[in-house]
């Protein structure tokens, strides 16, 4: 069983960067980030596709966020730029090992890591 794991996050003021890890242990064809802030859905971030690269981004996060891979790691990073505090949230990363057609729809995801928090403080 494949398993993912999340390092990164933490507290930033607004305006600041972070970068999110998510290393796997073995096979994946699409990665992605969710993520789940107090009294809200979760959403879906960002994902990419292994062997593709290519990349899909939440209408929220465009322009600002960037998904990127390291083949020779196996791991996804996310990189997160001009963070706003509605960026607060819990954020997890989320692998499949099947070809899916909903890059960023948590139903196309069987493999979840345990989260990791990023706070953006005003």
């Amino acid at each position: 069983q494949v398993q993912v794991v999340e390092s990164g996050g933490g507290s930033v003021q607004a305006g600041g960067s972070l970068r999110l890890s998510c290393a796997a242990s073995g096979y994946t064809y699409r990665m992605a980030w969710f993520r789940l802030a107090a009294g809200e859905g979760r959403e879906g971030v960002a994902a990419i596709t292994r062997g593709l690269g290519s990349s899909y981004y939440a209408d929220s996060v465009k322009g600002r966020f960037a998904i990127s891979q390291d083949n020779a790691k196996n791991t996804v990073y996310l990189q997160m730029n001009s963070l706003k505090p509605e960026d607060t949230a819990m954020y997890y990363c989320a692998a499949n090992t099947k070809v899916t057609a909903l890059p960023l729809d948590s139903r196309d995801y069987n493999i979840w890591g345990q989260g990791t928090q990023v706070t953006v403080s005003s």
